[in-house]
């Protein structure tokens, strides 16, 4: 029909064109015209005679009981040659599904939801639409007249047992908790009535949103509230992305501080497993800074949200209590083991050998794992070498041969297991605790006796030395005081970036503890080699949208010193104006890897958990094994433009 109908359409426009320029030879026109459409049309019966004709003939093809059977047969029946051809169907599938109309000779495709009758068969079942009815088909090979190879489909009408399945869906219920993240920063010092105004401005928000919904709402502290909901609202949030964070924000308390939301959802197959997913859920988003929302499922995590930079506690009463944790575990432990991630930095070496250096002040045997060829601050080393403790750190192959049942490891800077220093070491203790500061990442470490973990916290070193302060008998040197600042001022950018005021509290301890400036700035001190490198990755940077990309492919600079100049030269490409966020590009012998940084605005971390990595909300990293640098590239650029699509930030 589309083949005769278009040259008809045209030579119809033709014909009464020419009315405007010439009656006689319009009419002449009209004759001829209309001979074509009488003889097209009948050629055109005759085709149809001559497809009904040929659809018989492959009827008269089955023997008697199978053409009997196959029109009997109470579902539609549809049989299809092999190259995806109508050839015959029964009575009961022209009526039902083709609506009384002839599809011989036609594609099957359009029948079969875009499969072919082989794929049906080879899958067992496909689930189809055609029109208002839905259908699952199941296929059959079957020799069809001279067709050999053809195929016989039998369509299941189940339209009202597919609905009632997806209402089913739908009507799942989910359990949502929110919780206020804010509410002792900004109202640490008003009235009980200021409180109950800033709860009560949520809750009414909260209101609002689920009465457009069947959901129920219910508060259970001042802080807390649970959401009982259907699956199909949940869907809708999910669509809006959790815009309950963006109205949170438009509340403010009397100084102009915005609220933020967490907010942990749970699927799960009873009502119990749901409020206890949920709960696992608002512990990652808490985990991750807060201002977000977190989905658990059976299947993992969904995250939403997560912009804005981490709320600062500013009580310590839970160092307290984790300092008075760790001193009963060290007190039970015959050695600690210190160990941090892999490529060991100043935060990281530093707060371990601090910690390792504290202990030993208690009167226990410590140690610092780390390895000396893998580090990016081998000027820390070279510090406590020169000052008569080299014997602090330890290679993790030493380690593990000291280890026992009664041997406890502390992990700093780090709490996903697949970074760590010796993953052997970690898989070999009995006892773990975990120091961190990045935001949290599903597959954490999951067995810490102790998880001390604050997201608002400026780095490792920051901790430390929080806890320091609180166990009876540890002592700080005035070299550890001087890797902890060092620490402190890598993660800060000197103070700069994610500096509250318990990192200054920190850095004033530290500096009571004889800690000096000059000196700690003398360990950020490298040679000339590494400012050229760091030099030439700065001037291959390029714009994309609102972030500098630099991709350096040279493998023949040392990996210590290529690691530390990324790191460098991503800093400094944030000075440029107009850079929110920077990615450097780097080979450094093992695979592709990436140095992350920004100013705030922009979360890299949620960029390298694309690819991998992970991080904080201004600093992350991610490695691509198997890859060319090419590739690498082309996958940064995508995860960059989904994150910037997904979180409606304009390019």
């Amino acid at each position: 029909m589309p083949v005769a109908a278009i040259p008809s359409l045209a030579l119809s426009a033709a014909v009464i064109a020419t009315a405007f320029y010439d009656l006689r030879l319009f009419l002449i026109e009209l004759a001829a015209a209309a001979a074509v459409f009488a003889a097209v049309a009948f050629c055109m019966l005759r085709l149809r005679r001559q497809i009904r004709r040929i659809a018989v003939d492959v009827a008269d093809g089955l023997n008697p009981s199978e053409r009997e059977a196959l029109n009997s047969f109470p579902l539609p029946v549809l049989a299809v040659s092999a190259d995806g051809e109508v050839i015959w169907y029964n009575e009961l599938f022209r009526d039902r599904a083709l609506g009384g109309e002839d599809w011989y000779g036609a594609g099957a495709i359009a029948l079969t939801g875009g499969m072919m009758a082989e794929e049906i068969a080879a899958q067992g079942y496909a689930d189809v639409h055609i029109g208002q009815r839905r259908y699952t088909v199941y296929a059959g090979k079957n020799s069809i007249g001279d067709d050999k190879n053809g195929y016989v489909l039998y369509y299941v009408d189940n339209t009202g047992l597919k609905h009632t399945a997806e209402e089913y869906e739908l009507s799942r219920p989910a359990v949502m908790i929110v919780y206020i993240d804010n509410m002792e920063e900004l109202l640490q010092n008003a009235r009980d009535s200021e409180r109950a105004q800033i709860s009560g401005r949520v809750q009414t928000m909260l209101e609002d949103w689920i009465s457009g919904t069947t959901g129920v709402l219910r508060k259970y502290s001042t802080e807390r509230f649970i959401v009982i909901m259907e699956q199909r609202h949940l869907r809708t949030l999910i669509v809006q992305k959790f815009d309950l964070l963006d109205r949170a924000r438009k509340i403010q308390a009397g100084d102009n501080r915005s609220v933020t939301l967490s907010v942990g959802v749970g699927q799960g197959d009873t009502m119990r497993e749901s409020d206890k997913l949920a709960r696992q859920a608002l512990d990652m988003a808490l985990g991750r800074g807060g201002d977000q929302a977190a989905i658990r499922t059976q299947g993992g995590f969904d995250f939403y949200g997560g912009l804005s930079q981490g709320v600062e506690k500013h009580t310590k009463v839970r160092t307290r209590v984790v300092a008075s944790a760790l001193m009963e575990l060290i007190n039970a432990s015959d050695v600690v083991l210190v160990m941090g991630h892999v490529y060991s930095d100043f935060d990281c070496l530093g707060s371990a050998a601090a910690f390792a250096s504290a202990v030993r002040g208690m009167g226990k045997s410590a140690y610092a794992v780390a390895r000396r060829n893998r580090t990016v601050a081998p000027e820390l080393f070279r510090r406590y070498d020169e000052s008569g403790r080299e014997d602090l750190f330890i290679d993790p192959d030493e380690a593990r041969e000291i280890m026992s049942r009664r041997t406890l490891l502390i992990v700093t800077d780090t709490h996903n297991p697949r970074m760590l220093e010796d993953v052997e070491l970690y898989r070999a203790a009995t006892t773990v605790a975990v120091i961190d500061h990045h935001r949290k990442m599903v597959d954490h470490i999951d067995n810490a006796v102790i998880f001390y973990h604050e997201p608002f916290a400026s780095s490792a070193s920051e901790m430390v030395a929080e806890l320091l302060q609180y166990m009876n008998g540890a002592t700080v040197t005035r070299i550890d005081a001087e890797a902890l600042l060092a620490g402190i001022m890598l993660d800060t950018r000197g103070f700069v970036m994610k500096a509250g005021v318990r990192t200054f509290e920190a850095a004033a301890y530290l500096r009571r503890c004889g800690a000096d400036t000059v000196e700690v700035k003398r360990l950020f001190s490298g040679s000339m080699e590494l400012f050229q490198i760091k030099t030439d990755i700065i001037s291959l940077a390029e714009m994309h949208k609102r972030t500098a990309i630099a991709v350096y492919d040279e493998t023949a600079a040392n990996g210590a010193d290529l690691r530390v100049a990324a790191a460098q030269a991503a800093n400094e490409l944030l000075y440029i104006k107009g850079v929110e966020a920077s990615f450097v590009l780097f080979n450094d012998g093992t695979g592709i890897s990436i140095s992350a940084r920004s100013l705030g605005g922009f979360n890299v971390q949620l960029v390298m958990e694309a690819l991998g990595g992970g991080g904080h909300l201004t600093m992350a990293g991610a490695q691509l094994c198997g890859e060319l640098m090419p590739q690498a590239h082309d996958r940064l650029v995508e995860a960059i433009d989904r994150f910037l699509s997904e979180n409606n930030i304009n390019k």
